[in-house]
Protein backbone atom coordinates (compact mmCIF):
# COMPACT_ATOMS: atom_id res chain seq x y z
CA UNK A 1 0.00 0.00 0.00
CA UNK A 2 2.84 2.37 0.83
CA UNK A 3 4.49 1.73 -2.51
CA UNK A 4 1.42 2.68 -4.50
CA UNK A 5 1.10 5.92 -2.60
CA UNK A 6 4.73 6.79 -3.29
CA UNK A 7 4.26 6.14 -7.06
CA UNK A 8 1.23 8.38 -7.25
CA UNK A 9 2.96 11.14 -5.35
CA UNK A 10 5.88 11.08 -7.82
CA UNK A 11 3.57 12.47 -10.59
CA UNK A 12 2.33 15.36 -8.47
CA UNK A 13 4.14 18.73 -8.77
CA UNK A 14 4.83 20.34 -5.53
CA UNK A 15 3.98 24.02 -5.11
CA UNK A 16 7.62 24.90 -4.99
CA UNK A 17 8.29 23.06 -8.26
CA UNK A 18 5.37 24.86 -10.00
CA UNK A 19 6.61 28.22 -8.89
CA UNK A 20 10.12 27.37 -10.08
CA UNK A 21 9.02 26.28 -13.58
CA UNK A 22 6.22 28.76 -14.30
CA UNK A 23 7.88 32.03 -13.47
CA UNK A 24 6.32 35.29 -14.81
CA UNK A 25 9.00 35.29 -17.52
CA UNK A 26 8.22 31.80 -18.79
CA UNK A 27 4.48 32.46 -18.74
CA UNK A 28 5.00 35.57 -20.90
CA UNK A 29 7.27 33.59 -23.23
CA UNK A 30 4.71 30.82 -23.76
CA UNK A 31 1.91 33.36 -24.24
CA UNK A 32 3.96 35.04 -26.94
CA UNK A 33 4.61 31.74 -28.73
CA UNK A 34 0.91 30.89 -28.69
CA UNK A 35 0.00 34.32 -30.06
CA UNK A 36 2.54 34.06 -32.86
CA UNK A 37 1.36 30.56 -33.75
CA UNK A 38 -2.17 31.92 -34.07
CA UNK A 39 -1.51 35.15 -35.98
CA UNK A 40 1.37 34.27 -38.33
CA UNK A 41 -0.76 32.01 -40.62
CA UNK A 42 -3.32 34.78 -40.94
CA UNK A 43 -0.64 37.32 -41.84
CA UNK A 44 0.80 34.96 -44.43
CA UNK A 45 -2.64 34.33 -45.95
CA UNK A 46 -3.33 38.04 -46.18
CA UNK A 47 0.02 38.65 -47.82
CA UNK A 48 -0.64 35.99 -50.44
CA UNK A 49 -4.14 37.35 -51.04
CA UNK A 50 -2.82 40.89 -51.49
CA UNK A 51 0.13 39.89 -53.66
CA UNK A 52 -2.18 37.91 -55.97
CA UNK A 53 -4.18 41.05 -56.82
CA UNK A 54 -2.86 43.29 -59.63
CA UNK A 55 -1.53 46.61 -58.49
CA UNK A 56 -4.16 49.23 -59.40
CA UNK A 57 -1.55 51.69 -60.68
CA UNK A 58 0.23 49.08 -62.77
CA UNK A 59 -3.10 47.78 -64.05
CA UNK A 60 -4.10 51.30 -65.10
CA UNK A 61 -0.75 51.81 -66.82
CA UNK A 62 -1.11 48.49 -68.63
CA UNK A 63 -4.51 49.49 -69.95
CA UNK A 64 -3.13 52.83 -71.08
CA UNK A 65 -0.15 51.27 -72.80
CA UNK A 66 -1.70 48.25 -74.45
CA UNK A 67 -5.42 48.80 -74.90
CA UNK A 68 -6.59 50.62 -78.03
CA UNK A 69 -7.89 54.16 -77.55
CA UNK A 70 -11.57 54.20 -76.80
CA UNK A 71 -14.30 56.80 -76.78
CA UNK A 72 -15.93 56.50 -73.39
CA UNK A 73 -18.19 59.57 -73.19
CA UNK A 74 -20.24 61.46 -75.73
CA UNK A 75 -22.27 64.58 -74.99
CA UNK A 76 -25.32 65.02 -77.22
CA UNK A 77 -26.76 68.50 -77.35
CA UNK A 78 -30.31 69.02 -78.62
CA UNK A 79 -30.30 72.55 -80.00
CA UNK A 80 -32.57 75.33 -78.74
CA UNK A 81 -35.37 74.41 -76.30
CA UNK A 82 -37.84 76.07 -73.96
CA UNK A 83 -38.38 79.72 -74.86
CA UNK A 84 -36.09 79.24 -77.88
CA UNK A 85 -38.04 77.37 -80.60
CA UNK A 86 -35.32 77.56 -83.25
CA UNK A 87 -36.52 77.63 -86.84
CA UNK A 88 -40.14 76.72 -87.63
CA UNK A 89 -41.38 74.60 -90.52
CA UNK A 90 -44.80 74.52 -92.16
CA UNK A 91 -47.49 73.30 -89.79
CA UNK A 92 -45.68 74.76 -86.76
CA UNK A 93 -42.97 72.12 -86.70
CA UNK A 94 -40.43 73.49 -84.22
CA UNK A 95 -36.73 72.85 -84.54
CA UNK A 96 -36.37 72.42 -80.78
CA UNK A 97 -38.74 69.43 -80.81
CA UNK A 98 -37.27 67.72 -83.88
CA UNK A 99 -33.71 68.20 -82.58
CA UNK A 100 -34.60 66.81 -79.14
CA UNK A 101 -36.28 63.70 -80.54
CA UNK A 102 -33.37 62.94 -82.90
CA UNK A 103 -30.84 63.56 -80.11
CA UNK A 104 -32.61 61.16 -77.74
CA UNK A 105 -32.97 58.49 -80.42
CA UNK A 106 -29.33 58.92 -81.43
CA UNK A 107 -28.21 58.50 -77.82
CA UNK A 108 -30.42 55.47 -77.27
CA UNK A 109 -29.00 53.75 -80.35
CA UNK A 110 -25.48 54.34 -79.00
CA UNK A 111 -26.40 52.96 -75.58
CA UNK A 112 -27.99 49.87 -77.12
CA UNK A 113 -25.39 49.21 -79.81
CA UNK A 114 -21.99 50.42 -78.57
CA UNK A 115 -21.01 48.95 -75.18
CA UNK A 116 -18.81 51.04 -72.93
CA UNK A 117 -19.88 54.45 -74.21
CA UNK A 118 -21.61 56.74 -71.71
CA UNK A 119 -24.15 59.13 -73.23
CA UNK A 120 -24.72 62.50 -71.57
CA UNK A 121 -27.39 64.95 -72.72
CA UNK A 122 -27.38 68.73 -72.32
CA UNK A 123 -31.16 68.49 -72.15
CA UNK A 124 -33.69 65.65 -72.21
CA UNK A 125 -36.78 67.84 -71.97
CA UNK A 126 -38.11 71.03 -73.53
CA UNK A 127 -36.01 73.48 -71.53
CA UNK A 128 -33.76 76.41 -72.34
CA UNK A 129 -30.01 75.90 -71.88
CA UNK A 130 -27.55 78.76 -72.38
CA UNK A 131 -25.10 78.26 -75.24
CA UNK A 132 -21.99 78.47 -73.04
CA UNK A 133 -23.48 75.91 -70.62
CA UNK A 134 -23.74 73.30 -73.36
CA UNK A 135 -20.00 73.31 -73.98
CA UNK A 136 -19.39 73.53 -70.22
CA UNK A 137 -21.35 70.31 -69.68
CA UNK A 138 -19.10 68.52 -72.15
CA UNK A 139 -15.92 69.94 -70.61
CA UNK A 140 -17.01 69.25 -67.03
CA UNK A 141 -17.72 65.61 -67.86
CA UNK A 142 -14.43 65.18 -69.77
CA UNK A 143 -16.35 64.06 -72.83
CA UNK A 144 -14.51 62.55 -75.76
CA UNK A 145 -16.97 63.86 -78.36
CA UNK A 146 -19.58 66.66 -78.51
CA UNK A 147 -22.47 66.59 -80.98
CA UNK A 148 -24.97 69.45 -81.28
CA UNK A 149 -28.17 68.52 -83.16
CA UNK A 150 -30.12 71.15 -85.11
CA UNK A 151 -32.42 71.73 -88.08
CA UNK A 152 -31.68 74.17 -90.87
CA UNK A 153 -33.70 76.91 -92.54
CA UNK A 154 -33.45 79.13 -95.62
CA UNK A 155 -35.67 81.81 -97.14
CA UNK A 156 -35.78 79.65 -100.27
CA UNK A 157 -37.61 76.34 -100.03
CA UNK A 158 -35.39 74.81 -102.71
CA UNK A 159 -32.50 74.34 -100.26
CA UNK A 160 -32.51 70.92 -98.65
CA UNK A 161 -30.18 68.27 -97.28
CA UNK A 162 -28.13 67.01 -94.34
CA UNK A 163 -24.98 68.97 -93.53
CA UNK A 164 -22.51 69.36 -90.69
CA UNK A 165 -20.35 72.17 -89.36
CA UNK A 166 -17.09 72.23 -87.47
CA UNK A 167 -15.55 75.24 -85.80
CA UNK A 168 -13.54 77.38 -88.20
CA UNK A 169 -13.54 80.24 -90.67
CA UNK A 170 -16.60 81.24 -92.68
CA UNK A 171 -15.87 80.02 -96.18
CA UNK A 172 -19.02 81.53 -97.68
CA UNK A 173 -21.73 84.03 -96.89
CA UNK A 174 -24.17 81.14 -96.54
CA UNK A 175 -22.04 79.59 -93.79
CA UNK A 176 -21.96 82.92 -92.01
CA UNK A 177 -25.75 83.18 -92.14
CA UNK A 178 -26.19 79.71 -90.63
CA UNK A 179 -23.86 80.47 -87.73
CA UNK A 180 -25.52 83.85 -87.15
CA UNK A 181 -28.93 82.21 -86.98
CA UNK A 182 -27.77 79.59 -84.51
CA UNK A 183 -25.83 82.13 -82.44
CA UNK A 184 -28.90 84.35 -82.10
CA UNK A 185 -30.05 82.07 -79.27
CA UNK A 186 -27.70 84.12 -77.10
CA UNK A 187 -30.16 87.02 -77.32
CA UNK A 188 -32.60 85.03 -75.17
CA UNK A 189 -30.07 84.75 -72.34
CA UNK A 190 -30.17 87.18 -69.42
CA UNK A 191 -27.32 89.72 -69.47
CA UNK A 192 -25.45 87.84 -72.16
CA UNK A 193 -23.43 91.00 -72.96
CA UNK A 194 -22.00 90.92 -69.43
CA UNK A 195 -21.16 87.22 -69.47
CA UNK A 196 -17.40 86.77 -69.56
CA UNK A 197 -17.86 83.30 -71.05
CA UNK A 198 -18.57 84.95 -74.42
CA UNK A 199 -15.52 87.20 -74.39
CA UNK A 200 -17.48 90.27 -75.47
CA UNK A 201 -19.13 88.56 -78.45
CA UNK A 202 -21.96 90.68 -79.85
CA UNK A 203 -24.37 88.89 -82.23
CA UNK A 204 -25.52 92.25 -83.57
CA UNK A 205 -22.04 93.18 -84.76
CA UNK A 206 -20.85 91.90 -88.16
CA UNK A 207 -17.25 92.48 -87.05
CA UNK A 208 -17.81 90.22 -84.03
CA UNK A 209 -18.99 87.38 -86.27
CA UNK A 210 -15.97 87.69 -88.53
CA UNK A 211 -13.44 87.84 -85.69
CA UNK A 212 -15.16 85.00 -83.87
CA UNK A 213 -15.04 82.81 -86.97
CA UNK A 214 -11.24 83.00 -87.06
CA UNK A 215 -11.05 80.79 -83.98
CA UNK A 216 -9.55 77.42 -84.91
CA UNK A 217 -10.54 74.46 -82.81
CA UNK A 218 -7.53 72.36 -81.71
CA UNK A 219 -9.52 69.25 -82.64
CA UNK A 220 -10.42 70.39 -86.14
CA UNK A 221 -8.99 67.37 -87.95
CA UNK A 222 -10.78 64.88 -85.71
CA UNK A 223 -13.97 66.93 -85.88
CA UNK A 224 -13.81 66.90 -89.68
CA UNK A 225 -13.26 63.13 -89.66
CA UNK A 226 -16.27 62.61 -87.40
CA UNK A 227 -18.43 64.85 -89.57
CA UNK A 228 -17.41 62.95 -92.70
CA UNK A 229 -18.36 59.65 -91.05
CA UNK A 230 -21.81 61.08 -90.39
CA UNK A 231 -22.15 62.08 -94.04
CA UNK A 232 -21.08 58.68 -95.34
CA UNK A 233 -23.53 56.84 -93.12
CA UNK A 234 -26.49 59.18 -93.64
CA UNK A 235 -25.98 58.98 -97.40
CA UNK A 236 -26.10 55.18 -97.20
CA UNK A 237 -28.89 54.69 -94.67
CA UNK A 238 -31.18 57.73 -94.91
CA UNK A 239 -33.41 59.36 -97.51
CA UNK A 240 -31.91 62.79 -96.93
CA UNK A 241 -29.83 64.52 -99.58
CA UNK A 242 -26.20 64.96 -98.49
CA UNK A 243 -24.45 68.33 -98.49
CA UNK A 244 -20.84 69.07 -97.49
CA UNK A 245 -18.91 69.32 -94.25
CA UNK A 246 -18.48 73.05 -93.62
CA UNK A 247 -16.77 75.46 -91.24
CA UNK A 248 -18.25 78.39 -89.37
CA UNK A 249 -18.09 80.17 -86.01
CA UNK A 250 -20.61 78.67 -83.58
CA UNK A 251 -20.81 79.74 -79.95
CA UNK A 252 -21.95 76.27 -78.92
CA UNK A 253 -18.73 74.77 -80.32
CA UNK A 254 -16.43 77.60 -79.35
CA UNK A 255 -14.98 76.36 -76.04
CA UNK A 256 -15.41 72.62 -76.37
CA UNK A 257 -12.21 70.77 -75.45
CA UNK A 258 -12.84 67.74 -77.67
CA UNK A 259 -13.82 66.90 -81.27
CA UNK A 260 -17.13 68.69 -81.87
CA UNK A 261 -19.65 68.75 -84.67
CA UNK A 262 -22.84 70.74 -85.21
CA UNK A 263 -25.31 68.68 -87.23
CA UNK A 264 -27.96 70.39 -89.37
CA UNK A 265 -30.23 67.39 -89.90
CA UNK A 266 -32.29 68.98 -92.67
CA UNK A 267 -34.15 72.12 -93.73
CA UNK A 268 -37.53 72.61 -92.08
CA UNK A 269 -38.18 75.18 -94.82
CA UNK A 270 -37.84 72.43 -97.45
CA UNK A 271 -40.97 70.33 -98.15
CA UNK A 272 -38.68 67.40 -99.00
CA UNK A 273 -36.75 67.45 -95.72
CA UNK A 274 -39.79 68.38 -93.65
CA UNK A 275 -41.71 65.35 -94.89
CA UNK A 276 -38.87 63.16 -93.61
CA UNK A 277 -38.12 64.89 -90.33
CA UNK A 278 -41.70 65.26 -89.17
CA UNK A 279 -42.27 61.48 -89.23
CA UNK A 280 -41.24 59.07 -86.49
CA UNK A 281 -39.68 56.71 -89.01
CA UNK A 282 -37.75 59.48 -90.73
CA UNK A 283 -36.21 60.67 -87.46
CA UNK A 284 -35.47 57.10 -86.40
CA UNK A 285 -33.64 56.33 -89.64
CA UNK A 286 -31.60 59.50 -89.33
CA UNK A 287 -30.67 58.79 -85.69
CA UNK A 288 -29.68 55.24 -86.62
CA UNK A 289 -27.55 56.55 -89.50
CA UNK A 290 -25.80 58.96 -87.13
CA UNK A 291 -25.10 56.16 -84.66
CA UNK A 292 -23.49 54.09 -87.42
CA UNK A 293 -21.40 57.10 -88.43
CA UNK A 294 -20.30 57.63 -84.83
CA UNK A 295 -19.43 53.93 -84.51
CA UNK A 296 -17.35 54.11 -87.69
CA UNK A 297 -15.52 57.14 -86.30
CA UNK A 298 -14.89 55.27 -83.04
CA UNK A 299 -13.41 52.35 -84.95
CA UNK A 300 -11.15 54.71 -86.89
CA UNK A 301 -10.10 56.55 -83.73
CA UNK A 302 -9.25 53.39 -81.79
CA UNK A 303 -6.77 52.37 -84.48
CA UNK A 304 -4.83 55.64 -84.55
Amino acid sequence: MNVRIEQKESWILKKSDFERIFTPGTVLYFALLISLAFFIPKVINKFHAYSSKPDPVLQSDAQFLYNPKKIQKIVIDAGHGGKDPGCIGAGNIFEKNIALDIALKFGKFIEDSIPGVEVIYTRKTDKFVELYQRAAIANKNNADVFISVHCNANPSSKFNGFETYIMGTHKTEANLQVSKRENESILLEDNYNHNSEYGGFDPNSPESDIIFSLYQNAFMDQSARLASKFHESVEQHSELHIKKVKQAGFLVLWKTAMPSVLVETGFLTSPIDLNILKTEQGRRNLALSMMIGFRNYQNWYSNQ
